[in-house]
């Protein structure tokens, strides 16, 4: 049985509410949809690259998934900014994603800082 890894969860939670905004935006509007995608394809990366992270073959393999990981959280924060600027995304909805994104960024932040490549 696996250990509870907060990063782990934190993301595959997230990944859930990116879909479920997607499916929602996309029922709004899809004349938007190659923006929404976007959101849609580094919301759900995050989470992926970290899953990926944890079969690294070493601690250098280990960190770069994760910075790859940081670099679609930041990605992410960039579409919620825009779509929130531009009134696709309701600012409740909004702050609630971007809230949980930086959470991540954080977490992931410090996990790379702290891992020791050898």
């Amino acid at each position: 049985m696996k250990s509870f890894n907060p990063v782990v969860e934190k993301s595959f939670e997230f990944s859930i509410r990116i879909v479920k905004c997607y499916k929602y935006l996309i029922k709004k509007d899809t004349a938007l949809r190659s923006l929404y995608n976007q959101l849609l394809d580094s919301g759900t990366s995050i989470g992926a690259n970290i899953s990926e992270s944890q079969a690294a073959a070493s601690k250098t393999d280990f960190r770069n998934k994760l910075r790859i990981s940081l670099k679609e959280a930041y990605e992410t924060e960039y579409w919620l900014k825009l779509f929130f600027k531009t009134e696709i995304l309701e600012e409740k909805e909004y702050k609630s994603l971007l809230q949980n994104c930086l959470e991540i960024i954080r977490l992931l932040t410090s996990i790379i800082k702290n891992v020791k490549v050898i």
